[in-house]
């Protein structure tokens, strides 16, 4: 179902979240069940999903989201924005000082 929410559309989709705390693995994912792809700026809601398990527990439950898609401003402000803070991190040097 595509509609709009303050001028920006919006997706309903289904979705796997899968939550594990383990102590091979601490994570959680969410998969959508769409034909298109999250782009930069896109926000993604999860609806009634759990946001934790108890330790040693793995859990996976399909819920619904809604996927808010930017528009081109704003598409390009976050790629823009991702940029430069991408370029903060070639200040960072590994190598020896003396050799700086």
């Amino acid at each position: 179902m595509i509609a709009w929410l303050n001028g920006r559309r919006t997706v309903e989709v289904p979705c796997t979240v899968e939550i594990e705390q383990t102590p091979e693995s601490l994570h959680a994912h969410v998969t959508l069940d769409a034909d298109f792809d999250i782009e930069p700026g896109d926000e993604v809601l999860v609806h009634d999903s759990p946001v934790s398990v108890p330790y040693g527990e793995r859990l996976r439950v399909r819920r619904t989201a809604t996927v808010i898609r930017a528009g081109r401003l704003e598409r390009l402000w976050t790629k823009l924005a991702g940029h430069l803070e991408l370029t903060e991190l070639y200040e960072v040097s590994f190598s020896e000082r003396r050799r700086l």
